[in-house]
């Protein structure tokens, strides 16, 4: 059987953790930063984690980071 295919645009959107969960780069922090607050932006830098429900979805376009 062929090897399954990576989503490469998944793959640069999406990195799984060693435990499973899955983190992405929030969005808002690339333009327009000046009506956004310091508060705002801040949290913004740092990473998301996908909720678990969501997961199976990703699975499917991820199918070796699982």
């Amino acid at each position: 059987m062929p090897k399954m295919k990576t989503r490469k645009s998944a793959a640069k959107r999406y990195t799984v953790t060693g435990s499973g969960k899955v983190r992405y780069k929030k969005q808002g922090l690339r333009h327009i930063l000046t009506k956004k607050s310091s508060k705002r932006k801040r949290n913004l830098r740092h990473a998301g984690m996908l909720h678990k429900s969501e997961n199976k979805r990703i699975r499917g376009l991820l199918p070796y980071s699982f």
